[in-house]
């Protein structure tokens, strides 16, 4: 095993790169069954960002998303090209532009979202007991503290 710090237990070290590891595949698997049309990732992110989080700005979008103002306004554009976003003066800043999802936008979100959801819950039903599911929602909700500021 790698040199660990002082203070630091060996199970600490194994939890922390069994979850980033369990997470990574996770979240690998779950952008796979939903129905991404033929979106990127990053395009995925951005659609459920602003889904979720409402009108943003482009350098709003970038912040969040911690990339650069150039490479979101590539996103963003894809976006536009496939009418899955608009976007608008700000009624704030007339020289600045929210972006906000079009019909075709939120359905696409919707339907990513369902599709991601309809599949975890089939896997929890079918590949866990009642006695392993309760385990699970148990370990939740110790791993909630990791999410905790």
């Amino acid at each position: 095993m790698e040199d660990i710090p002082q203070g630091i237990s060996v199970s600490a070290v194994r939890a922390a790169r069994d979850l980033r590891v369990v997470f990574s595949r996770l979240r690998r698997r779950l952008r796979e069954v939903a129905d991404t049309q033929d979106l990127t990732p990053s395009q995925v992110s951005v659609l459920t960002l602003i889904d979720k989080g409402g009108a943003a700005s482009a350098s709003a979008l970038a912040a969040t998303e911690g990339v650069r103002p150039q490479s979101m306004a590539a996103t963003l554009a894809a976006l536009d090209q496939q009418g899955l976003i608009q976007r608008s003066p700000d009624p704030e800043d007339g020289r600045r532009q929210l972006v906000t999802l079009t019909s075709a936008g939120r359905e696409s979100a919707e339907g990513n979202r369902q599709a991601r959801a309809e599949w975890l819950t089939q896997a929890f039903q079918d590949r866990y007991t009642e006695e392993e599911r309760a385990t699970i929602t148990e370990a939740m909700a110790l791993l909630e503290r990791l999410a905790q500021p």
